[in-house]
């Protein structure tokens, strides 16, 4: 299928030719560009840059609730009347229990997700153990954490253990993000991210949308992820939980979470994009597209306070597009 409009085929040789593009040329593929020509583009770069390989990621809820955090679209926060299990720290046996249920599903990546806005210093030394002991014996799945904001020293501890990974969402724009979260700053986040990379630990950030941002906000945030040289960018999509500040919100249409996909597969054409939460319920009977829009991962096996899809589905689309895990 040639491409017709010049500007997009000047864009595509520019990121096939490893140049940046520009936010200007972001915003020409959003609002000048046919939805089918952009995915197909975004499916040239990923096949140009990956091969066709789809990673799949799974992760465990390790800890659940109560947290201090005022993020609007979150169903873990205190401040908000969610009807969610909430407990502390579970045990090392039940994190190894679903390290090993993610490797029967061929999950090439494991996150231990904790709720809250960091850990204290016992529950860093807890999962130091925990990590130490499967990262000795075990190669695959990677381990990879996601446990709010980190200082130095716990970073040292937790690369010491073994680990080579961190999950630390940015969520949204620099500007948009004190609409959704009044309780930390965007900075702090950063910083994190930031002390993440000077140790050499890889560093897993991405977003959610349909919070009520805009296209501007969704670049910028691209952007950030970009100077930042963040490793893989996970991407989610609201589901409005019953009780959050959000709940009233409509679902994002099919179209536009593919567009968003696409979108910061130009920006970022050589970082692993991974769907996540919210791709069933958002992108329903288009799920298989994702890939076509850039996609090179999803995270299988349910996310923290909601259900996935069964597996096997899961599985059964890969092998049905013919794409290997």
């Amino acid at each position: 299928m040639p491409i017709k409009n010049n500007n997009l085929r000047a864009i595509l040789n520019k990121i096939i030719n490893k140049k940046n593009i520009t936010k200007q040329d972001s915003f020409f593929l959003v609002s000048r560009v046919n939805i089918w020509d952009l995915l197909y583009g975004a499916y040239i770069i990923r096949e140009h840059f990956f091969d066709n390989k789809i990673h799949l990621c799974s992760i465990i809820n390790a800890k659940s609730g109560n947290c201090s955090e005022d993020c609007k679209f979150c169903a873990q926060s205190s401040r908000h009347a969610t009807k969610i299990k909430t407990y502390k720290l579970v045990s090392s046996k039940i994190i190894k229990e679903a390290y090993f249920k993610a490797r029967r599903n061929k999950a090439d990546g494991f996150s231990i997700v904790t709720s809250g806005n960091k850990l204290s210093t016992e529950e860093i030394d807890r999962l130091s153990n925990t990590v130490h002991e499967l990262c000795s014996q075990n190669k695959t799945p990677y381990l990879c954490l996601s446990v709010g904001r980190l200082s130095p020293l716990s970073i040292a501890k937790l690369k010491e253990s073994g680990i080579t990974k961190c999950h630390h969402n940015l969520e949204t724009s620099r500007s948009f993000f004190p609409k959704i979260c009044s309780t930390h700053s965007y900075s702090e986040r950063v910083a994190t991210i930031v002390n993440l990379k000077k140790a050499n630990i890889k560093v897993c950030s991405g977003g959610i949308f349909g919070l009520g941002e805009g296209w501007k906000d969704r670049i910028d945030l691209a952007f950030t992820l970009k100077d930042l040289n963040v490793d893989s960018v996970p991407l989610n999509f609201l589901m409005p939980a019953k009780g959050t500040s959000l709940d009233k919100l409509n679902l994002l249409s099919p179209m536009e979470a593919l567009r968003i996909i696409a979108i910061f597969r130009y920006i970022l054409p050589d970082k692993d994009i991974r769907i996540c939460a919210g791709r069933e319920k958002v992108l329903r009977n288009l799920q298989p597209l994702m890939f076509y829009a850039g996609a090179t991962g999803m995270m299988i096996g349910g996310y923290l306070t909601q259900p996935g899809r069964g597996v096997a589905d899961d599985f059964q689309m890969l092998n049905d597009l013919g794409v290997t895990d």
